[in-house]
């Protein structure tokens, strides 16, 4: 794979896209066992940020399951998505491409919201809200983590930053 790549930021928005804080908590988790990421990572390297965005990507979780959930295309959620796909995108892109990091992570997370919320709404007509939205918390955890993890690794024994 090429060096400047923006895969990586491609497909932490689509983590964005059925989950709006799970990109930034795999990236505070990452930080957290002091891995660096390939783009300058805004924020998340302050305790204050990190902190938040590993209890917001839990409570989402959480805050999911519960009938009140708001859809994740309304506004708010798109603006959740947004934010957070742009920040990850960002960080996960080659040093020097952030910004296109940034887009490639928005561009993907806004459509495919609208994608995953079908998907979704699928599934909790057969089998309910919670059974479907555990199943779809394991997946998207599970790519964050190895989306972050695979973008984070240290190339030729030195950790990039």
């Amino acid at each position: 794979m090429k060096d400047d790549s923006l895969i990586f930021s491609a497909l932490i928005g689509a983590v964005a896209s059925a989950r709006s804080m799970t990109p930034m908590a795999t990236i505070a988790a990452a930080r957290l066992l002091d891995r660096r990421t390939p783009g300058q990572l805004v924020l998340l390297d302050r305790p204050l940020f990190r902190n938040g965005a590993l209890a917001m990507g839990v409570g989402e979780l959480f805050g999911d399951k519960m009938k009140t959930a708001p859809d994740r295309t309304v506004f708010l959620g798109l603006l959740a998505r947004v934010m957070s796909a742009g920040i990850a995108g960002a960080a996960l892109a080659p040093r020097g491409r952030e910004r296109a990091g940034a887009l490639t992570a928005v561009a993907t997370a806004v459509p495919l919201a609208y994608l995953t919320l079908a998907g979704r709404k699928r599934a909790m007509a057969r089998m309910g809200q919670t059974r479907s939205g555990l199943i779809e918390d394991a997946l998207v955890v599970a790519a964050g983590a190895a989306i972050v993890a695979l973008a984070v690794r240290p190339s030729n024994g030195l950790q990039s930053r």
